[in-house]
């Protein structure tokens, strides 16, 4: 089976940097609802369509096509004392970003008594390098259109 609009991709992937550095590597399996429901990056959409089960391809995608541009406006420097016992470098935050929605920030460095915060994706800024391989293609189910993303293994669960 092709993939189209309304399939099921089940695919293995690395990340790496422009340079062919490394960053990420699929430990299991993704898998996505194929045709525009934003469960992967469009340009990925678009490298992948009509292809079939043992497909390899590399996709270059600048910052804007990926995570997008880096925002300062995400990066804030924060009181210790305004966080519950128990923050730690690594963990994320619920917040909320200078246009009053929620946002999610990741802590970066606990300095002293300053929590710096970073509401930027991490790949954000970057020019990064997919390599991707389809291991699978299957029509979607009635229930994964009507919600919009893939069920099952290696899916969401409700």
């Amino acid at each position: 089976m092709n993939i189209a609009k309304d399939t099921v991709v089940t695919l293995r992937y690395k990340v790496a940097d422009a340079s062919g550095r490394l960053i990420e590597e699929s430990r299991e399996p993704m898998v996505y609802l194929h045709g525009g429901y934003n469960n992967t990056l469009p340009k990925i959409e678009q490298a992948l369509e009509g292809k079939e089960p043992g497909y390899e391809t590399t996709v270059s995608l600048q910052p804007e096509d990926a995570f997008g541009q880096r925002d300062e406006s995400l990066v804030r420097v924060i009181p210790k004392d305004d966080f519950p016992p128990g923050v730690k470098v690594g963990g994320q935050l619920q917040g909320v970003a200078d246009d009053g929605r929620p946002h999610v920030f990741h802590v970066m460095k606990i300095k002293g008594h300053e929590v710096h915060l970073d509401g930027n994706h991490p790949m954000a800024g970057k020019a990064l390098k997919f390599t991707l391989k389809i291991t699978d293609v299957r029509p979607a189910t009635a229930e994964e259109l009507a919600h919009g993303h893939v069920h099952g293994e290696h899916g969401h669960h409700h």
